[in-house]
This record gives C-alpha cells, sequence and structure tokens, in this order.
C-alpha cells in the first residue's frame, strides 16, 4: 500500500510540475494535419517536442468542412492551459488561419502549407499556381483522394517507400467543397507567422509557398523535403516550431 501511496503521489507531482511550468511560460505547440492525412503523421516531431519539455496536442480533424475542422481545432486550443503556436501542415494551414484567432494562439507556424487571406479558397490558390502533382480523384460522393499509385512519388517522395505506401492505403478522404470555402478571418493578419517551404513539394508549388508566405510576412525557413516534410524531416521542422514557441510572447 505505501508503494502505491508513493507512485499515486509521485504522478501528482509530476502533473502540479508541468503545470506549473505552463504557467510559467512554456509554451504549448497544437499540430493539426492536412488533406489526405491524419495526426498520426505528427509523430516524429511530436516525440522531438515533447523530449524538448513542449505540451504536445494534437488535433484529429475530419476532413469534413473547414467549419468543422476548425471545431475540432478549438476544442483542442480550448483545453490549453496558456499560450500555445498553433502548426498546420497542408490544407491544415487554412484551418490554423481560421483557428488561430483562439485567444489561446500566440503564434502560426504553416508547413507546406496553404495561407489563405479573407474572402480566398484553396482552389484560387491551387489555381493561381498549381503544383506538380495530377493525381488527386474523386470520389461518387464528392471526397477526394491521391491516386494510391502515384501518392508516394507525388505526396511523399523522401519517406521510405513501405511507409509512404501505408500512408496512401490509409488515406482520410477529404470533402471536395471545402476546397471552395472562404476563409473569413485570417489570423496571420493579427498574429506573428512562422513557415516552411518544401523546395521538392509536388501537391503545393513551393513558388505559390514563397508568394503566400511573403504576404504573410512569414518568418521563412526552406527546407529541402517533399509535402511530407513533417514526416522526412522531423527535426528541422522541430527547430522552426521552438523558433516560433520562444519568440512568439514578444508579439502578443
Amino acid at each position: 500500500m505505501a508503494a502505491i501511496l508513493t507512485t499515486a503521489f509521485g504522478c501528482l507531482l509530476g502533473s502540479e510540475a508541468l503545470a506549473n511550468r505552463a504557467e510559467d511560460g512554456a509554451r504549448n505547440i497544437v499540430l493539426v494535419h492536412g488533406a489526405f492525412a491524419d495526426g498520426s503523421g505528427w509523430k516524429r516531431v511530436a516525440d522531438i517536442l515533447a523530449h524538448d519539455g513542449y505540451v504536445v496536442s494534437v488535433v484529429q480533424e475530419p476532413l469534413t468542412s473547414l467549419e468543422d475542422d476548425v471545431g475540432a481545432t478549438n476544442r483542442v486550443l480550448d483545453r490549453q492551459r496558456g499560450p500555445a503556436v498553433l502548426v498546420g501542415h497542408s490544407y491544415g494551414g487554412a484551418i490554423i488561419t481560421e483557428a488561430g484567432n483562439n485567444s489561446h494562439v500566440a503564434s502560426l507556424v504553416y508547413v507546406a502549407a496553404f495561407v489563405p487571406d479573407e474572402g480566398e479558397t484553396v482552389k484560387s490558390q491551387v489555381r493561381s499556381k498549381p503544383g506538380a502533382a495530377n493525381s488527386i480523384v474523386s470520389t461518387a460522393d464528392g471526397y477526394l483522394l491521391v491516386d494510391q499509385s502515384k501518392f508516394p512519388a507525388d505526396f511523399a517522395a523522401d519517406v521510405p517507400l513501405a511507409e509512404a505506401k501505408f500512408m496512401a492505403l490509409s488515406q482520410v478522404p477529404w470533402n471536395s467543397k471545402i476546397t471552395s470555402t472562404p476563409i473569413a478571418d485570417p489570423a496571420w493578419r493579427h498574429k506573428p507567422a512562422y513557415a516552411i517551404v518544401a523546395t521538392q513539394d509536388r501537391i503545393i508549388n513551393p513558388d505559390l509557398e514563397r508568394v503566400m508566405y511573403a504576404r504573410a510576412k512569414a518568418k521563412v525557413t526552406e527546407i529541402r523535403g517533399s509535402h511530407a516534410v513533417f514526416i522526412s524531416q522531423p527535426r528541422a521542422v522541430a527547430d522552426v516550431i521552438e523558433r516560433a514557441a520562444r519568440t512568439g510572447d514578444q508579439h502578443r
């Protein structure tokens, strides 16, 4: 019994220490996945951030509508204690552009991501500078997927092939209506932004990423990687997130 009480008391002390550290200014990190993916893709980045002392949360948004996806993100943000860095990959950039207005968000990080302005849509951004890939197909009920045979080369060219193939067969369908849903209030107009250009990206044109990031006045890092750069280059991506975490409060 004494051993059990000691263990339980130790867990309580650990939780209290973590809470106190958050109150002293340690950053929370909230990670948002994009289309055709789910939150498990963030595991390598999340492991690095947790090892480095950050409190990490991963959003599992349904990809059914922008409203639903922003709602899922706010549900996680509302549970944070203290300020958070909100990170979005790919379509996740559109999500954090809206959800970034949450009062818990100190700064934004865009990882090979869309950065729409007010009234813009993912579709309008893609049409302005199309990517190299031509592998997205539609289901009968209006959801989008990446052709499984082309997924490794177009989405995850620098990820081990066996892993890329599994990503292809486990991808999450994306409601095509989302691509035509305009942004209402872009958070990057009010909060500091950081951004990663994946220089070998075939899904989002790297030049489009550069244009969007420049408009958002983001601090930009270029990383040689595919659209799945957060999987293939987790340390480099985590470094950018940690940079945002260290400096975000200076702008609040």
